[in-house]
Order: C-alpha cells, then structure tokens, then sequence
C-alpha cells in the first residue's frame, strides 16, 4: 500500500491539516493517510494539551473521513519524535508499504535541520506542499536539491523506486494557525462562566451542535477552521481555557 504521513502536534488537529492531506491523497493516489501526532516534537517546547487528547481529536477526525487512519507510533513513545527514527521503525514493522512523508514548504526548507535528515531519502518519498506566506529563492540549497529529486505528479503512478522522490503538491492554500485556533478558543472559554448539564450531556452523546451552550463556540470563523466534532471534544473537555 501507498501511505501518506503527515505528523504534527495537531493542538488542535484543524482543516488545516485535513484538507491538504485529502489533497496529497487524491493526486498522488495513495491508499491511506495516516495521521501521526508528535508526543515529544523536537522543534517545540511543549504543547498546551496533553497527548491523550490530541490523540483523541486525531481519532474523532478519522472516525469523520474514510482517507484518514490515526498512527500512534511517535505519541506511545518516551524519546523525541525524530523523523528518521519514525520512519525507520515503520519500515520496519510495515515492509510491505510505501511511504510518503508530507511536509509544507516551510518545514522542506528547514530539513537540514533536522536530526540526520539525508537518511529520510533511503526511507521513504517526501511530498512537499505549498503554504500561505513562504517561497524560497532558487539558489537556496534545498530549493537546488527540489530541483534535483522532484517528480510530477503524473507521473507517481510509473516510479518504480519505493523511496528517494521528492513530489512538490499544489493543494488549495488554507491560511489556517493553530496558535491562532488557541487563542481564538481562550477567548471564547473566558467568556464561558460555565456549561450547562444538559449541554454536556449532548456533546458527550453527539458530534452535531444542537444545544444552546454549544452555539457560542462553534459560531463564525471557527467553523472553517475546526470540524464540529472537534469543536465538540473542545467544549466537552474545556480545554485551551
């Protein structure tokens, strides 16, 4: 199988991260997504709720989109979640399929970076999509390696190397951040005194927004942004408060 991954904190997982990943899937025809939540992300000092529950909303979300499996292989482990180490443990225990690790164009220029990210190519295809408010110049060195491993799309379907490809993915751009989700959502809880009984009851039961205590929070541009039933698990738990 072709296996999509897309990794991330996902605090809150969003559209964000949804749609682009349904994107990548349609055009290089791969046969799942997997969404991998980061436990210890190298690049970031913490996040604002615990792994559990992230883990939850990445699972809510695929309960809502058959593209989508959840992959619990980083946020089970105690050592930070390095890529080359993810990846090498899932060649490992699925030698049978092919990867296809998604980043945005900002995270390919910051690769070099990343703990012994040249080995990333001896493990699986990389697929790079373009984000709002990020270009590179063309002599930038990453830019020249694009250049140097890029295949089109249209022509996924015909490579015959399992790994070592770079596919650059136009995906429709979704100015989307989830430090703004946050505070967006802290906002909204503040003005929160407290959850009716009955509301709680209806989201623990449902993922639809249907009772009155739940209207303020999904209203105006979080709706295009979170999925309900995210916004659901949010105002359940209360978290971001």
């Amino acid at each position: 199988m072709k296996i999509g991954i897309l990794g991330g904190t996902f605090d809150p997982i969003h559209y964000g991260h949804i749609k682009p990943a349904i994107e990548v899937k349609q055009q290089l025809n791969l046969d799942k997504i997997w969404l991998m939540p980061n436990h210890i992300p190298p690049h970031k000092q913490t996040t604002k709720v615990s792994s559990e529950q992230r883990l939850a909303m990445a699972e809510l979300v695929c309960q809502q989109y058959d593209e989508l499996e959840v992959c619990d292989i980083e946020i089970n482990r105690d050592s930070p979640s390095y890529t080359v180490t993810t990846l090498e443990l899932l060649t490992q225990r699925y030698p049978q399929h092919q990867f296809y690790f998604i980043m945005g164009t900002d995270s390919f220029i910051q690769l070099a970076s990343w703990y012994q990210w040249q080995q990333l190519f001896a493990l699986c295809h990389l697929v790079v999509c373009r984000r709002p408010g990020w270009s590179a110049s063309h002599d930038h060195p990453m830019m020249q390696l694009l250049k140097q491993k890029q295949v089109d799309c249209q022509q996924a379907e015909s490579i015959e190397a399992k790994v070592g490809n770079i596919f650059p993915v136009e995906v429709t751009l979704q100015d989307i951040s989830s430090t703004e989700i946050r505070a967006q959502l802290t906002q909204l809880m503040a003005n929160e005194t407290h959850l009716p009984t009955q509301s709680t009851k209806l989201l623990a039961q449902s993922t639809h927004f249907s009772a009155d205590g739940s209207l303020k929070l999904a209203k105006g541009s979080l709706n295009k942004k979170l999925p309900a039933c995210i916004q659901a698990y949010i105002l359940q738990h209360q978290l971001y408060r």
